[in-house]
């Protein structure tokens, strides 16, 4: 039996990759434990009668006492929340890694977030024994945690997956055209790209750029009003499912991506699927995943508004880097 263990995904990119891998190894015949934190319960894909499913508040003892007590049940174990399995056990173990800030604890943090995942660091540390393999998304957060945390090269594979975005109704895309596919915490750099959208647009008189950020970014969203009022062309599309969003990849020229830091950059991937050109941060996950059309420093105001000034001229196709292996991933679970 095949135990999948993310008691601590429940939201965010997570969320999305543990849904399609749940989708998918529901498509095989094979016997699956999920072991799940009960904050999705009532959020999670169908799971066949034929296999089982345990929600558990996301908690380390529980945790720990759930593999005390099926130590021997199962011969192969995906932890998908960065953490090894507490003890150690006789069946494979693979890991998922995907959060940086078990690499670089971020300096926007609140100091009690930085003790948290400072604690996170020391214990994942001391469970990396746990594992055999380490699974990653690019081969910059391989070498980055090999490097921070010791381990070989080859105990940490490269197994980047997503679900590609569905098919849709052909759509012609616009001319000068701008998108940016994320919520809006600081990392993601909206303050920064609204201004030097505002600053191209009043001296070309060209563009319309299109977010997607909710009102729980009170910040960001009021100063997306704000700019509205001074007739800016910002469309704030709000949450968009992936039917729409493969529509608006399709309509759109160019994905504009000012975020400072990611473990992945999927609308990077996704964007160059459904034929966009890519204007990115000039910094090493930007490349680990894409060559793109035109790179900016996105810490500077100016860069960003010179990459949208190129825009007007640039026709280079952006490249993606990256192979979906969700096949390999799930053969990889068999043995």
């Amino acid at each position: 039996m095949i135990l999948v263990d993310a008691l601590y995904i429940n939201s965010g990119g997570g969320k999305v990759l543990l849904d399609y891998l749940i989708q998918e190894l529901e498509k095989t015949d094979k016997k699956i434990y999920y072991l799940l934190d009960n904050r999705i319960k009532d959020n999670i894909q169908q799971i066949k009668d034929t296999n089982k499913v345990l929600y558990l508040p996301a908690s380390f003892n529980k945790r720990h006492l759930f593999y005390k007590e099926n130590k021997n049940l199962f011969s192969t174990v995906l932890c998908f929340g960065n953490l090894p399995p507490n003890i150690r056990l006789k069946a494979k173990v693979y890991t998922y890694f995907h959060q940086l800030l078990f690499l670089k604890i971020a300096g926007d943090l609140s100091a009690k977030q930085k003790v948290l995942y400072w604690l996170k660091t020391k214990i994942l540390n001391h469970l990396k024994k746990n594992t055999d393999y380490w699974l990653v998304q690019t081969d910059l957060v391989q070498k980055q945690f090999s490097k921070k945390y010791k381990e070989p090269l080859e105990k940490i594979l490269l197994f980047p997956f997503y679900e590609e975005l569905p098919l849709t109704n052909v759509f012609p895309r616009v001319p000068q055209t701008y998108v940016y596919i994320s919520n809006a915490p600081p990392h993601k750099n909206h303050k920064l790209l609204i201004e030097a959208f505002e600053e191209f647009y009043n001296k070309y008189k060209v563009g319309k750029l299109f977010l997607t950020v909710s009102e729980d970014f009170t910040d960001v969203y009021n100063l997306i009003v704000e700019k509205q009022k001074l007739k800016i062309p910002i469309v704030n599309l709000g949450y968009v499912d992936r039917e729409k969003l493969s529509e608006v990849y399709q309509k759109t020229e160019y994905m504009i991506f000012p975020s400072l830091t990611e473990s992945f950059g999927l609308p990077l991937i996704e964007s160059i699927e459904k034929g966009c050109k890519v204007i990115a941060s000039d910094l090493p996950f930007t490349e680990a995943v894409c060559t793109p059309s035109i790179k900016f420093n996105p810490t500077n105001k100016q860069s960003i508004i010179e990459a949208l000034s190129l825009s007007l001229l640039n026709n280079t196709k952006s490249v993606s880097k990256v192979e979906n292996k969700i096949n390999q991933l799930l053969e990889l679970l068999k043995h």
